[in-house]
């Protein structure tokens, strides 16, 4: 049987998969230099530690360190780092997931501020209100 050509889904017309894996090549080829770029940057600027579970890393696994950046832009990579912090795996797949999960919300219309809207109601309890009263002398019996 042989192999049937790929198709545009609207237009019908074929599509030129070698041109589209040279372009996919490229792509990640272009991606992984600029990684590598700012990733060695991150390294030297930064401590080997995890900046969410405080995991330290060492040469054996450094490959688990990872380079976040803050405004989720690959392309925003300023020389002094003010973009980055270094996560280990787990926390840098959190943080995606916190992100995918809040663009979620807000394109269904969910409000996901810690208010949900509304505006906080100013906190009336004092813990150190009693505190001068308790820091007085007390008189000698």
């Amino acid at each position: 049987m042989p192999k049937e050509t790929p198709r545009h889904g609207r237009t019908g017309q074929t599509i030129d998969s070698s041109k589209l894996d040279r372009v996919v090549a490229d792509a990640r080829r272009a991606m992984d230099e600029r990684a590598a770029g700012y990733r060695e940057q991150a390294l030297k600027l930064y401590p080997w530690v995890c900046g969410r579970c405080a995991r330290e890393f060492d040469r054996s696994n450094l490959r688990e360190l990872t380079v976040h950046h803050k405004d989720m832009d690959h392309d925003n990579n300023p020389p002094d780092g003010s973009n980055w912090e270094l996560l280990c795996l787990y926390c840098h797949d959190n943080e995606h997931q916190k992100y995918e999960e809040h663009i979620a919300a807000v394109a269904a219309g969910r409000d996901t501020s810690a208010t949900g809207g509304r505006s906080a109601a100013p906190s009336t309890h004092n813990p150190f209100e009693n505190l001068r009263s308790l820091m007085k002398p007390k008189p000698d019996r």
